[in-house]
């Protein structure tokens, strides 16, 4: 088996984003319960959001604002599968993908290092 960092990221559109209202919140909650549920052998890490950014360079670290982002990450899963095209099936199913217009997921396969 062979093991993938899924990364999930947001819409690029800030300007149309609206903020899921807390049935939204539930039903997304259920839905990703559901997922993680009929996936849960192949989820090593059925993942989380992602908070509190910093960047670390060879003269420190600082804390990133909101605003200060370079990237659209919002979340992660780690997930197991015997071929890439498998995970990336298993990750089509998450519902992150239909949360708003835009939403994509990133599959990067991570190989285990050799000696």
């Amino acid at each position: 088996m062979a093991r993938f960092l899924t990364i999930l990221h947001g819409t690029d559109a800030d300007v149309d984003r609206v903020e899921p209202n807390a049935q939204q919140q539930r039903e997304f909650m259920n839905a990703w319960a559901a997922w993680a549920q009929n996936h849960g052998e192949a989820l090593v890490d059925p993942g989380s959001p992602l908070f509190r950014k910093k960047r670390i360079t060879a003269e420190g670290d600082e804390d990133l604002r909101l605003e200060d982002y370079e990237d659209s990450a919002v979340a992660y899963a780690i997930v197991e599968a015997d071929t890439h095209d498998a995970a990336v099936q298993i990750v089509s199913e998450h519902p992150h993908l239909r949360l708003a217009v835009g939403n994509s997921i990133g599959v990067i396969e991570c190989p285990p290092i050799s000696d």
